[in-house]
């Protein structure tokens, strides 16, 4: 049995008057902001994050950050974390398959 796992990526809602995608912010801060809200890595310097509900995939090598992917786990509750996560740190949720976007 193949379990599906849903996944969106994480934008800034920020943009630059040129219409640029403003960094979600470095990836250090993105790490010790998102360990205060129970989402960290399991070892120091991974690009993977771990939340109740949620894996938040870092990209590899890029500082500042400017998207993230985050797959939900447990959907039962990973809806209620990532709106609350997208709500305090102003994030913009999109659907790569469909292009809908969520601004919480």
């Amino acid at each position: 049995m193949t379990v599906t796992l849903t996944q969106f990526v994480i934008l800034s809602r920020q943009s630059t008057s040129d219409g640029t995608m403003v960094p979600l912010g470095s990836r250090q801060s993105i790490v010790d902001d998102l360990s205060r809200h129970n989402s960290a890595p399991e070892r120091e310097g991974d690009d993977m994050l771990y939340g109740p509900g949620i894996r938040i995939e870092l990209p590899p090598d890029e500082d500042p950050v400017r998207q993230m992917l985050v797959t939900m786990t447990e959907e039962e509750i990973a809806w209620l974390v990532v709106i609350r996560l997208a709500k305090i740190f102003e994030w913009k949720i999109l659907d790569p398959l469909t292009g809908r976007e969520l601004n919480p």
